[in-house]
C-alpha cells in the first residue's frame, strides 16, 4: 500500500484531515514522520503520553529526543526499516512506554509514505489501546479455563493446542473467541501475558533474567531477549533500569 501526504515538498491536506480524525480518537496514537525520522504530524493523544505542551513540542523532533534515546531509538529502527524494505507492519503488538512513564499495550502499524516523484518521504502509523477485557461476556465464559490454565502454567509455555484443548474447542474456534474478547489473536495473547508477567517481575524483584526467563516459558535466555526487545523495543536488562531510574 502506498500513501501520498506530500506534495511540492510539503504536506498534502490529506495529512492534515487525518490529523483531524485521529485527535478524535484519544484510545490512538497516530503520526507522521519524514525520511530522517522526525514528527512531521501528530495527534493529541501522543501529545499527551509524551508530557509534551503542545503539538509544536513534538514537530521537527525524533523519538529519541522526545523519549530518550533507550526508549526512542526502537521506534527509529522500526521506521528505517519500513522505508528501507518498503514494508508495511501491520498490527504487531507491542508494550509501549512513553515519557511520562505511562505503559500500555498496543497495536502497531507502519506503511511508507511516498511523495509525487514516487520516492519515500517518511512514514505514517498508528498504535492503538487494546480494548478492556469484558469478563461478563459469553466469549469469555467459554474460554475462561483456557485463559486460568495458560496463566497457571507459563513455565511449561502452553501452546494455542494447549488452550484449545482446555477449551474443547478448535484452534479456529478458540481464536475467533479470542479475538472476540481481547482484541488479539490467541499466539498475540499468549504473547502478552508471557511479556506482561515477566515485565513484573522484573520491576518487582531483583530476580535473573533467566529465572525470569524459565517462568515464562523461555529455557533459552536469548529468544526471551529477542522477544522482550521485540515487544518493548528494550532488553530486559534495559527495561529494569529503565524502570528504576
Amino acid at each position: 500500500m502506498e500513501l501520498e501526504f506530500w506534495h511540492n515538498g510539503g504536506m498534502s491536506s490529506q495529512a492534515g484531515i487525518a490529523e483531524q480524525l485521529f485527535d478524535e480518537m484519544p484510545d490512538t496514537v497516530f503520526f507522521i514522520k519524514d525520511t530522517d525520522g522526525r514528527y512531521t504530524a501528530v495527534n493529541k493523544t501522543l501529545v499527551v503520553r509524551c508530557g509534551a505542551s503542545s503539538k509544536s513540542a513534538l514537530i521537527g523532533k525524533t523519538p529519541s529526543d522526545v523519549l530518550g534515546p533507550e526508549l526512542g531509538r526502537s521506534y527509529e529502527r522500526q521506521d528505517r526499516h519500513v522505508q528501507e524494505s518498503g514494508e508495511a507492519i501491520i498490527d504487531l503488538l507491542e508494550l509501549h512506554v512513553y515519557a511520562t512513564r505511562e505503559v500500555g499495550w498496543c497495536l502497531t502499524s507502519k506503511l511508507p509514505v511516498h511523495g509525487e516523484n514516487g520516492a519515500v518521504a517518511g512514514v505514517v502509523g498508528i498504535s492503538r489501546d487494546l480494548k478492556p477485557l469484558d469478563v461478563t461476556s459469553s466469549d469469555f465464559g467459554h474460554i475462561s479455563a483456557a485463559i486460568r490454565f495458560a496463566e497457571d502454567n507459563l513455565a511449561k509455555a502452553p501452546t494455542i493446542g494447549d488452550m484449545a484443548a482446555v477449551a474443547s474447542m478448535s484452534v479456529y474456534q478458540l481464536d475467533r473467541r479470542m479475538q472476540q474478547v481481547f482484541g488479539l489473536t490467541t499466539g498475540q495473547w499468549i504473547l502478552k501475558t508471557r511479556i506482561g508477567h515477566a515485565r513484573r517481575y522484573l520491576i518487582e524483584s531483583d530476580r535473573p533474567i533467566a529465572e525470569i526467563a524459565l517462568d515464562v516459558g523461555y529455557s533459552d535466555q536469548s529468544a526471551f531477549t529477542r522477544r522482550f526487545r521485540r515487544a518493548t523495543g528494550l532488553s530486559p536488562s534495559e527495561y529494569r533500569r529503565i524502570d528504576k531510574a
